[in-house]
């Protein structure tokens, strides 16, 4: 088998994507917070004494797509045509979906993932003064598509 992101001497190299055509691609990652009822609430109330802490997650996980290629190496710079971070309450903390389009030679699966990602941890930063025990998790890509591979639904 051989791998893309390897040279003939074994080392780490980006994949050139020249040659590929430019397809729609859209792909969605989710990612949790757990945290106990009373932290839950406070930031139902928007009363965290950081502030409106979903509003702050959202702008740093948009912010986080688009600089994706900024923190991962081997990942190529994309134009984003759109980023959308939306939150929902559970009964044991927050759910965060993430979905990022492009039109482009590559997917968009990482910058999925690193949206989701950052917003879990400007979750945690925002609310760590009231609880230090919130466990980021489940953090997963459900659905891509466009490219060779199509849609993938993985939930």
């Amino acid at each position: 088998m051989t791998l893309s992101h390897l040279d003939a001497q074994g080392r780490a190299r980006m994949v050139d994507v020249g040659e590929k055509p430019d397809t729609k691609r859209v792909a969605v990652a989710k990612g949790r917070v757990v945290m106990t009822p009373q932290t839950l609430e406070l930031v139902r109330k928007n009363e965290i004494a950081k502030g409106d802490v979903l509003t702050v997650a959202q702008v740093a996980g948009i912010a986080a797509a688009k600089r994706t290629s900024e923190l991962i190496p081997m990942c190529h710079p994309l134009l984003l045509t759109n980023v959308s971070v939306d939150f929902d309450f559970q009964d044991d903390g927050i759910e965060i979906r993430a979905t990022v389009e492009a039109t482009g030679k590559t997917g968009v699966e990482m910058e999925a993932l690193t949206a989701v990602t950052v917003s879990a941890l400007t979750i945690y930063d925002m609310c760590k003064a009231q609880e230090r025990a919130m466990r980021i998790q489940d953090v997963r890509l459900v659905k891509k598509s466009g490219g060779k591979s199509g849609e993938i639904v993985l939930e």
